[in-house]
């Protein structure tokens, strides 16, 4: 059985291309999405776009900071069940789809990021590498 999409590209969030990462593969063969030389890469941009949706320049009601509103901006409705994709992360992590995450709280953050891998590829990622990986923001 072929590796889901995002593991075999070492992104397993599903990152579109459009952005110059660190860590990317220099030999790109996925026509969609970002291809990484390492998963601790790819789970670092991922780690980076998430950051980038709570930043303080952002006016507070555009601000992407609880489960509802990442998973909204993240897989729109246009191109995924995002209700149900909610429903899932917030019971994967425990936490009320509308109750804010702070980035800086690292454990909820790396819990949010393993759930969100496991809805995107439908595998656990071992949950010492996204902690890696959000050490490295």
């Amino acid at each position: 059985m072929a590796l889901p999409r995002g593991i075999r590209n070492n992104n397993p969030l599903n990152i579109r291309k459009g952005n110059n990462w660190q860590g990317e593969r220099k030999n790109q063969t996925d026509p969609a999405f970002e291809q990484f030389e390492s998963m601790t890469y790819g789970l670092r941009a991922g780690f980076k776009v998430l950051k980038n949706y709570q930043t303080e320049s952002l006016p507070r009601q555009k601000r992407a900071d609880t489960i509802r509103k990442i998973v909204r901006r993240w897989a729109p409705p246009s191109e995924n069940n995002t209700a149900r994709y909610i429903q899932t992360v917030a019971e994967l992590t425990g936490c009320h789809p509308d109750e804010v995450i702070h980035f800086t709280d690292r454990r909820k953050m790396v819990a949010l990021v393993h759930a969100m891998c496991r809805v995107e590829c439908g595998e656990d990622i071992d949950v010492g590498l996204i902690e890696s990986a959000y050490d490295l923001i």
